[in-house]
């Protein structure tokens, strides 16, 4: 939520104090059903990341959706270029950029399908790591806005195995932030 310029305790607090000034009290959450409490998480990690690159969001776009074009970043970034390289694999990159169409990036390491495209503007996608349990899908959401010859691209992923927080947030930015804007 700090994207929208207030926390998620400042949210709660707001959406309290709304729900009594409309004559709701705390206690309605338990009369709906005293045991939801142990079905709703509320520490699941999550990334939100914001980048500006010094091209147009159409240049960025197909560096996400475009496999050539992704290939050239991958190459760029670290972990195409480390020892960790031998450990991705050696499939080529395919993007499918249609709705429901599948990825597989970074030696087949990272696979998944596009849930939702516009071009130029959008980007969501069903993104999973190879090293997770099997059926594990996080949501990658890449939001692209241009600000004169300048994008800013907002990034938000949630949806992973916790433990992977810090690993995924340093990789977004050593394998797609840092070598798009080395490439573009």
């Amino acid at each position: 939520m700090a994207g929208y310029g207030f926390s998620r305790r400042e949210f709660s607090a707001r959406m309290g104090a709304a729900a009594a000034g409309m004559g709701i009290t705390g206690a309605w959450a338990a009369d709906i059903s005293p045991g939801l409490a142990g079905e709703i998480s509320r520490s699941n990690a999550a990334i939100h990341q914001q980048v500006i690159f010094a091209q147009r969001a159409a240049r960025v776009y197909a560096a996400l959706t475009v496999s050539e074009q992704f290939d050239r970043v991958a190459a760029s970034g670290d972990a195409m270029n480390s020892r960790m390289k031998t450990a991705l694999g050696s499939a080529p990159t395919h993007i499918d950029a249609r709705p429901g169409g599948a990825f597989s990036l970074f030696g087949g390491y990272v696979t998944g399908f596009n849930l939702e495209i516009v071009p130029n503007m959008r980007l969501v996608q069903a993104w999973r790591a190879g090293s997770w349990a099997p059926g594990i899908y996080s949501i990658a959401r890449f939001v692209l806005s241009e600000e004169g010859a300048a994008t800013r691209l907002v990034f938000d992923h949630t949806g992973f195995p916790n433990e992977a927080a810090d690993h995924l947030a340093m990789g977004w930015h050593d394998n797609y932030w840092k070598p798009m804007a080395r490439v573009l």
